[in-house]
């Protein structure tokens, strides 16, 4: 009894050191993005001073046009997971339910885009969107976003359907309902917590993804907002630090929020295989 009283008490305090370790450039983030610019300072960067937050996001939103970036990624972010997630479970269901012909061999092409490292086709990509005029366009960021969301959900919702008995199939068949029928019908609500664990994933990742949108777009307009945060200090003359942090915060938020309001739903998509 006491000794796992004991164990109990170790794993707690590791995980209160771990837990602190974790929150401790949350800290530095909130404490320096809520200091006046003339009063911050490097060497003071672990106490806090005043409280000016709000007044740094207002000015880091007047210096980068992250509202224009805002929309924008908010557009990228919804439509692009959205149909990613729509298109890896198709292919999911074709390779699991319909028993594709070589289906094993049609999954490894798939979920292959994802072995090449990004920077590899970043050149190719760059002249293929100049050439075709999407460079710098909504479409063409849509394009390149779901292009690079649709392995990965074809991988999950492959994995997804694998633990659904064929038999389901097979009585719905009997039932005289198509093939659309029954993937929309059937087997779509059955994944639906595995389809909204990978969408916020997704939506995630496009929110914060940097290195696309610097190669693909360069007006504030198309250009997703963590790339116009990171060229508020080159681009505009020297925005100050603490103005770059509270940007920082303000583009973090909405992700929080995400994940604030689906951790039910992103907790139950996790458990994969469950049906």
């Amino acid at each position: 009894m006491r000794f796992n009283s004991t164990v109990r008490i170790i794993r707690t305090t590791v995980l209160i050191v771990l837990g602190a370790f974790w929150l401790l450039p949350v800290y530095l983030l909130l404490v320096n993005a809520a200091k006046a610019p003339e009063t911050f300072t490097s060497k003071e960067s672990w106490r806090p001073k005043d409280f000016s937050l709000f007044a740094n996001m207002a000015e880091a939103l007047r210096l980068s046009g992250l509202g224009e970036s805002a929309a924008s990624t908010l557009l990228y972010s919804v439509t692009a997971p959205a149909i990613a997630v729509i298109v890896g479970a198709a292919a999911g269901f074709a390779i699991v339910a319909l028993r594709l012909r070589h289906g094993f061999a049609w999954f490894v092409v798939i979920f292959g885009g994802t072995v090449f490292p990004l920077q590899m086709i970043l050149l190719p990509l760059f002249d293929a969107y100049s050439r075709t005029g999407l460079f710098d366009t909504r479409l063409g960021m849509v394009v390149v976003y779901t292009a690079i969301s649709i392995p990965f959900s074809a991988f999950v919702m492959r994995n997804f359907f694998t633990g659904i008995a064929h038999s389901v199939f097979e009585a719905a068949v009997l039932d005289g309902a198509t093939t659309w029928r029954i993937f929309a019908r059937v087997y779509l609500p059955m994944a639906s917590s595995a389809l909204v664990a990978v969408f916020i994933l997704q939506a995630t990742f496009i929110w914060n993804d940097f290195l696309l949108g610097l190669v693909l777009s360069q007006s504030d307009a198309v250009r997703p907002i963590v790339t116009s945060l990171a060229g508020m200090q080159s681009t505009y003359g020297g925005a100050q630090m603490s103005t770059v942090l509270a940007g920082g915060l303000l583009v973090s938020l909405p992700t929080v929020v995400l994940f604030l309001f689906t951790q039910k739903f992103f907790a139950r998509g996790l458990a994969l295989g469950q049906y």
